[in-house]
């Protein structure tokens, strides 16, 4: 029996916005859009009146702005709220501040009525993921305190860590790496995330955790002490040069549908030769991204991991590595950092959970 469709709510002051959306969604039989609001004001009665499955959210609007009506609306009614945000420093800003509220996704919002490029596709992609997925509570931003570095532990430029995300990735890896101390390996990171965005991102990781974060730029060289966050819509790869980890940053089709995608990191990683030099792990997704490439690491001697179902917003990138034997080991969020620092120290290898494919 087939399921019902998704029923979708429109929240943009934007009349262009809100035809562009709908007319995106109405051709897919699986998406009902049920109605649509000017402000948060009217989409708080359509609510109560159409109880939709899902809300598309602008966040600049009139009477009260977006991140106001996502923190009421997650405190009294969670449900999947998918963001649509200016891309502008200011717009990154409050694209980060509403996954921290607790928003599903976040994706750029067209510029124009001849910009909605793929928009439409992409839209669809996050509606239909939002099926089974877990409606996270989330935190109120605060302004971020900068940390004090700490003094870095030994490591060799040969050993890597290699992290990729999507869906519900930023604040995963928020949890992450700001539990992690300085000094570790350097750390390779591919979230799905818009251009812009994912500098942002990066910028705000910096300011939180006891190492460097940056945005990847080509040619940079990985050195412990530093994690390099791949730039929104372009690959990054590693490459083994003399003696240390560079990383190139290029175009380059979509895999999986994704411009930065994980498999093109982890893969390089094993083509390089980090191999039993390297510990990698899939956090929270939809879709594949990654599993292949997690697989092709461990092969290699890598130690893997995947997030676990119950902590994972989407439990897909994470599913698809379990299932393929790319994951050695399954863990909770809140576990990650904990094995990763654990690994680095003893310099052991974890007993598997999982094992190997034949």
């Amino acid at each position: 029996m087939p399921l019902p469709p998704i029923r979708v709510l429109v929240v943009d002051d934007s009349a262009m916005v809100r035809k562009l959306v709908t007319d995106a969604l109405k051709n897919d039989p699986e998406i009902e859009v049920v109605g649509t609001a000017i402000d948060p004001y009217v989409a708080r009665d359509k609510i109560t009146q159409l109880n939709p499955d899902v809300i598309t959210l602008d966040i600049e609007m009139p009477r009260m702005d977006g991140l106001t009506f996502l923190k009421i609306l997650m405190e009294q009614r969670p449900m999947p709220v998918i963001v649509m945000s200016s891309v502008t420093a200011q717009g990154s800003q409050h694209a980060l501040d509403a996954l921290r509220l607790g928003a599903f996704d976040v994706l750029s919002k067209p510029g124009g009525p001849y910009s909605f490029g793929d928009l439409g596709p992409q839209l669809i992609e996050r509606i239909k993921a939002t099926r089974g997925a877990r409606v996270r509570r989330g935190t109120v931003p605060v302004a971020d305190a900068p940390l004090r570095r700490s003094s870095p532990r030994v490591s060799t430029t040969r050993d890597i860590i290699l992290l990729g995300a999507s869906t519900g990735g930023t604040e995963a890896l928020r949890t992450v790496l700001t539990r992690l101390p300085g000094g570790l390996p350097g750390i390779a990171i591919v979230q799905h995330i818009p251009p812009v965005f994912s500098k942002t991102f990066a910028d705000r990781l910096n300011e939180l955790c006891q190492f460097e974060v940056r945005e990847a730029v080509d040619g940079d060289i990985l050195r412990p002490g530093l994690a390099l966050v791949a730039p929104g819509n372009f690959h990054m790869i590693v490459q083994w040069v003399h003696d240390h980890y560079q990383v190139r940053v290029t175009g380059g089709p979509p895999v999986w549908h994704q411009r930065p995608a994980v498999d093109i990191l982890f893969k390089s990683a094993a083509d390089t030769g980090a191999g039993t030099h390297a510990l990698a792990g899939l956090l929270t997704g939809m879709g594949r991204d990654g599993a292949e490439g997690l697989l092709k690491l461990r092969e290699k001697g890598a130690v893997t991991f995947a997030q676990d179902e119950a902590s994972s917003v989407v439990y897909g990138m994470p599913r698809a590595a379990w299932e393929n034997g790319g994951a050695q080991r399954q863990l909770a969020i809140d576990r990650v950092a904990d094995f990763i620092i654990r690994h680095h120290e003893s310099g052991s290898r974890p007993p598997f959970d999982h094992a190997p494919t034949p």
